[in-house]
C-alpha cells in the first residue's frame, strides 16, 4: 500500500462542531491518515484539530498523511488549482499527501468564468453547500462539459507545482480507470481509487484489476450500510467471527480490508469507536473467516446521487 497509512479516518458525515475533537483523539491514537473533501463541508475544523496537535508538539506534519477531493462543479483545467488552494486555506496547510478526483463526472460550474478568473479570492471564500449540486427544474444534476481526462491534466499540474505530494481518482469504475491509465502523455498515474467497500459490497473485481495496475484501493463506508433489514455490523457472519477473535465486529470488517491489501477509512466522531478502529494489527483472520466474509457480498450500490438525465455519458456505476 506504499506511503499511505493503511488505516485512516474518514471525515465523511463527521459534523463541523465535533469533528475537531475527533482528529485530535484520532491523532493520540495513532492515526496519521485523515481523508477530507470539500463536500464534506468542515476541512476547516479537520485543520483545526490536525494544528492542534502539531502546536502541543503530539505530531509533526511530515508524520501526517492528509487527503482531499476535488468536487464535481470544478472539473474545468481553469478551476482545479483554485479548488486545491480552497481546501489548503480550510485546512490552513501548504500542501497535500493526497488529491483525489472526487467522482468521474463533472457538474456545471457554480459561477460563470468571468468571475472565476477575475476573482479568484471570493471563490476560495464561498460558503461551501451554496452551488455544490447544480440542479435542474427536474432535480436532476445539471452536468458540465469536460472530461475527466482533461481535468487529470490540471491535477498533474498541482503534483509539478507542489500542491500536493501525490493524486489519485474517487469512485472509477474499470473503464474510467483504464481509460486514465492509458491516456496519450500521462504524467503522473493514479496512486490510489477511493471506493466504496464492505462485505456486501466486495468490489472484488475492482480490486482485482486496480492491484494488478499497481493502483492501490482505499475502502470508504468499510462498515457498511444493511441488506434486508440487517445491517452488516449485525450480520450473524460477522458477529460469529467476532466472537471467535474476541474483536469487535468493526475491527472485523476493518481487518478484513487491510488483508486483502486495501487501505482502509471509518469514519467515526465517538472517542470509544476511533481508539477502538486502528486496534487490528494485534489478530488476523484465517482463509476460512475470510471466504465466509466474502461469501456475504450482495453486489448492492449503497451510496446513493442524483444523476443526471444523461446518465449513460456519466455512469455512476463503480463495481467493476
Amino acid at each position: 500500500m506504499g506511503d499511505i497509512p493503511a488505516v485512516g479516518l474518514s471525515c465523511w458525515k463527521a459534523s463541523p462542531g465535533k469533528v475537531t475533537e475527533a482528529v485530535k483523539v484520532a491523532v493520540d491514537a495513532g492515526y496519521r491518515h485523515f481523508n477530507c473533501a470539500y463536500f464534506y463541508h468542515n476541512e476547516k475544523e479537520v485543520g483545526a484539530g490536525i494544528r492542534y496537535k502539531i502546536k502541543e508538539g503530539a505530531v509533526r506534519r511530515e508524520d501526517l498523511f492528509i487527503a482531499s477531493k476535488l468536487w464535481c462543479t470544478c472539473h474545468k483545467k481553469s478551476l482545479v488549482k483554485t479548488a486545491c488552494r480552497r481546501s489548503l486555506k480550510a485546512l490552513k496547510l501548504n500542501y497535500l499527501d493526497l488529491y483525489l478526483i472526487h467522482w468521474p463526472m463533472g457538474f456545471k460550474p457554480p459561477h460563470p468564468e468571468w468571475i472565476m478568473s477575475c476573482s479568484e479570492l471570493s471563490f476560495c471564500l464561498s460558503r461551501p453547500g451554496v452551488h455544490d449540486l447544480p440542479l435542474d427544474e427536474s432535480d436532476m444534476v445539471i452536468p458540465g462539459d469536460t472530461d475527466f481526462l482533461d481535468t487529470w491534466e490540471a491535477m498533474e499540474d498541482l503534483v509539478i507545482t507542489g500542491l500536493v505530494k501525490n493524486i489519485g481518482v474517487s469512485n472509477f469504475n474499470h473503464e474510467q480507470l483504464e481509460r486514465l491509465l492509458n491516456k496519450p502523455g500521462l504524467r503522473f498515474k493514479p496512486v490510489t481509487n477511493q471506493i466504496e467497500c464492505h462485505p456486501y459490497l466486495t468490489q472484488k473485481n475492482l480490486i482485482s484489476f486496480c492491484q494488478s495496475r499497481d493502483v492501490s484501493v482505499t475502502a470508504y463506508r468499510p462498515l457498511g450500510g444493511s441488506c434486508e433489514g440487517v445491517d452488516l455490523i449485525d450480520d450473524p457472519v460477522i458477529q460469529r467471527i467476532a466472537k471467535e477473535h474476541s474483536k469487535s465486529p468493526a475491527q472485523i470488517l476493518i481487518r478484513f480490508q487491510i488483508q486483502r491489501n486495501v487501505i482502509v477509512i471509518p469514519g467515526s466522531i465517538t472517542p470509544s469507536h476511533i481508539k477502538e478502529n486502528i486496534q487490528v494489527f494485534d489478530f488476523e483472520l484465517t482463509q476460512h473467516d475470510m471466504d465466509n466474509i466474502l461469501s456475504l457480498d450482495r453486489n448492492l450500490r449503497l451510496a446513493t446521487f442524483p444523476i443526471t438525465k444523461n446518465h449513460k455519458d456519466y455512469p455512476f456505476h463503480i463495481e467493476y
